[in-house]
């Protein structure tokens, strides 16, 4: 059986306390780009096509707010509600990931691989 969604885009909605040296996507707006993001896909009649998740902490609170796009594998960061049009016209539209947006490696992923 074949998956419904052609793309998947996840966003980390996590919330820390306030004042923790690695900040979170929360206080950065992440809930205000995943609205965006949504009612976007709507607008685009993208809905059933493209599904946009709230997601948990992506580890990558530094650089954040953080999304994911799967399958494609591509991890952006510092995502600003200016930049959401540009994501969906260049890469979910256009196939052609931002990559002044791009994070080279996600976060977790670098970690691992220092240990």
């Amino acid at each position: 059986m074949s998956h419904p969604y052609r793309q998947h885009i996840f966003i980390c909605t996590n919330q820390r306390p306030p004042g923790t040296t690695r900040g979170c996507c929360h206080q950065k707006g992440s809930e205000e780009i995943r609205g965006l993001l949504k009612s976007e896909i709507d607008r685009r009649g993208l809905r059933g096509i493209v599904r946009v998740n709230a997601s948990g902490c992506l580890d990558a609170c530094e650089q954040g707010v953080a999304l994911a796009v799967y399958p494609d594998d591509v991890w952006y960061g510092r995502v600003t509600r200016d930049d959401v049009m540009e994501i969906l016209d260049q890469h979910i539209e256009g196939g052609k990931p931002v990559e002044r947006l791009r994070l080279s490696i996600p976060a977790a992923a670098e970690k691992t691989q220092q240990t």
